[in-house]
């Protein structure tokens, strides 16, 4: 562009375009759009009044603030962030600062140095974004708002304010960007910031399974569709009546309630027998440090440890995803019993009832080996009029008594707590486990995935020369909660049929089909991109042989080098351009110039040609200055409309010299 056609674009942008300001607000308002699960009301209230203010601004100008009111904003806006009580460190603290501060520079624009400013400023919010959530949707989303954001970029450094135009250039940007960051992602060494750098933010309280079990604990849970944890196997999935994922062990209780007990270590380790299963969990968040292996769990690694009820716990912060390798043996002995274990599985909360001691006494309890009274006690389930509900009815008193003599109605929880009591009873140690039972298996993935709806309790039975032995009493009472065919329970759970209202059948395997190749992909996706830390790096890299830093890095430079290679190529050896229809009319009009000797200098402005052809030709200098000036407003104006191209053409037509 020449000196003229600059002076004459730098006139154009004195004034900021109202379609620029519309786009970018725009794409702000989209960036910060998603922070309302994450950020305070008041903070994000304040940021849409900002935005909505500097919106109404751009077709009232009057209506924008000066610095007085300006400087008033600043003072709410921070004394907003300091009643927060947030501090001034860390992810929340830095987000609501940076949105409040985003918010309060809209109100500044004035030039378009501030347009550079704010959206610089939009793309730390942007990615702000991924200290919440990483999931793939969120990546996707936030991609497209850089898109945009980008656009709005191209679009402020335009001539011509044409948005379809604006936005095919950031796409082309970005689809030539993501090669390089993707060679960056992989190759890049992952560098683990050390504990006393990372800010411990507030922990949000989410669904589970608790410490503490009482009627009705757990089948709030199975209303739940929460995931809670992923396991791929490396070879064989264990049959569904194997799928037990042990979780906190309870052996005291009140009566009512059951809660865990410490006790001694056990005297030895568990002795594991027949085929190991070797698989990956991938746990969700959550708010405790419990890891829900597959019972026995075996042969793990740290940041994994193993209690003294075999239940397994993590040392990192269980408020993030987290991948473990895990293997677990379904046949074990844990060997005897130490005095601490056998006094915390065989206390009751008072002397049993005169009714309670019948029915043991009825089952053979007292006078036959355990095996037995185990066999006589499931088969009572099985043989009286108990029945398996997702809602029992409520008891107040007495709730085991009520529960084996009156109700009888019950969930996994009453079954396990009532054995559990009448074991005891029977002198026979036994304790309640909770955790998860089951599975649904991912076809598409290959693993299965655990939620709240799987939640479950058992009892766990001490037994001469066995140790603690697993004893399902739900299994007697509701086979098909332990293993499924079609579980209608479940699925009303899961919200896929309600009591009179089912899917057909080729609407729910297709919604079905679906979840699970969605799911699938949400696995792969963190595992191998949100959990690619250095440890996974370095496992990665080195099956193509670069086990070392020197070789990362020599790959690196490769690698991106070998992008960039690809990219100038095409950028600099593309074929050339057909001249566009203002250019061509004008070179028709240059050319009867260059018959009287006009020649265009290479890097002439139309304006300084014109001026030197008007001193050679005085008598067309009305002609010259009306073609040059439409072809200057066609070239680099913002206000060119069709009819102008239609006039440079009929003005060089007639033009004669």
């Amino acid at each position: 562009m020449s000196g003229s056609a600059g002076a004459v674009s730098m006139m154009m942008k004195t004034e900021l375009d109202k379609n620029v300001l519309i786009f970018l607000l725009s794409a702000i308002g989209l960036i910060v759009f998603p922070h309302v699960y994450h950020i305070p009301t008041a903070v994000f209230g304040f940021f849409c009044l900002l935005l909505a203010w500097r919106l109404a601004g751009v077709w009232k100008p009057n209506l924008l603030p000066g610095t007085a009111v300006i400087f008033l904003l600043v003072a709410c806006g921070i004394a907003l962030l300091y009643s927060l009580h947030q501090g001034i460190f860390g992810r929340d603290a830095g987000t609501n600062l940076f949105i409040t501060a985003l918010g309060l520079k809209l109100l500044e624009i004035r030039k378009e140095r501030d347009l550079y400013l704010i959206s610089y400023l939009a793309f730390i919010v942007a990615a702000s974004q991924f200290l919440y959530e990483q999931s793939i949707l969120m990546a996707a989303y936030i991609l497209l708002v850089c898109c945009l954001l980008l656009a709005a970029l191209v679009t402020i450094n335009s001539c011509k304010a044409q948005t379809p135009a604006s936005l095919k250039t950031a796409l082309v940007i970005t689809l030539q960007a993501i090669p390089i960051a993707v060679a960056l992602f992989i190759l890049f060494p992952r560098l683990e910031a050390p504990r006393w750098m990372l800010f411990n933010e507030p922990r949000q309280t989410r669904s589970g399974l608790s410490d503490t079990m009482e009627p009705g604990s757990i089948s709030n849970l199975v209303k739940s569709y929460e995931l809670v944890f992923r396991v791929k196997f490396a070879g064989a999935i264990p049959p569904p009546g194997q799928r037990y994922w042990r979780g906190p062990v309870l052996s005291y209780t009140d009566g009512k309630r059951w809660t865990p007990t410490a006790f001694l270590k056990p005297l030895k380790n568990p002795a594991v027998t027949g085929a190991p299963y070797q698989y990956t969990m991938l746990m969700e968040p959550q708010d405790k440090n419990w890891i829900f292996a597959l019972d026995m769990p075996k042969g793990f690694s740290p940041p994994l440890i193993q209690n003294a009820d075999y239940r397994l716990i993590t040392s990192d912060s269980p408020g993030k995803r987290a991948e473990y390798q895990v293997t677990s043996y379904t046949d074990y002995n844990t060997g005897p019993i130490n005095p601490g274990e056998y006094r915390a599985a065989t206390q009751l909360p008072g002397a049993p009832s005169d009714r309670i001691k019948q029915l043991v006494s009825r089952l053979h309890g007292f006078d036959s080996p355990p095996d037995d009274f185990i066999k006589q006690l499931l088969n009572h389930f099985r043989a009286e009029d108990f029945h398996y509900t997702l809602t029992p009815p409520v008891i107040e008193e007495n709730p085991i008594e009520s529960f084996l003599f009156k109700t009888r109605y019950g969930f996994c929880s009453h079954y396990a707590s009532a054995f559990v009591y009448l074991m005891r009873v029977a002198h026979i140690p036994a304790r309640v486990v909770t955790g998860y039972q089951g599975g649904e298996l991912n076809p598409v993935g290959g693993f299965l995935e655990i939620r709240q709806a799987d939640a479950h309790a058992w009892a766990e039975v001490w037994l001469e020369n066995r140790g603690w032995v697993r004893v399902d009493p739900t299994a007697a009472i509701a086979p098909e909660r332990i293993e499924p065919e079609i579980n209608v329970t479940r699925q009303t759970a899961y919200g896929i049929a309600t009591a009179d209202k089912y899917l057909p059948l080729p609407a729910y395997n297709w919604l079905k089909h679906t979840r699970q190749l969605w799911t699938s992909v949400d696995y792969n996706w963190q595992r191998w991109v949100i959990n690619y830390d250095n440890k996974s790096q370095s496992g990665f890299l080195s099956s193509f042989g670069i086990n070392d830093l020197k070789a990362m890095i020599y790959w690196m430079i490769a690698v991106i080098g070998s992008i960039t290679a690809v990219l100038c190529w095409f950028l600099l050896y593309q074929k050339p351009k057909t001249a566009d229809k203002v250019l061509l009319i004008y070179n028709r009009f240059c050319n009867k110039l260059a018959k009287h000797g006009l020649v265009k200098n290479p890097g002439e402005g139309a304006k300084d040609f014109a001026e030197r052809a008007k001193i050679t030709l005085p008598e067309r200098a009305e002609a010259i200055d009306r073609i040059t000036a439409v072809f200057i407003r066609l070239r680099y104006g913002r206000t060119a409309t069709g009819e102008d191209l239609q006039q440079l053409k009929t003005l060089v037509g007639l033009f004669k010299t």
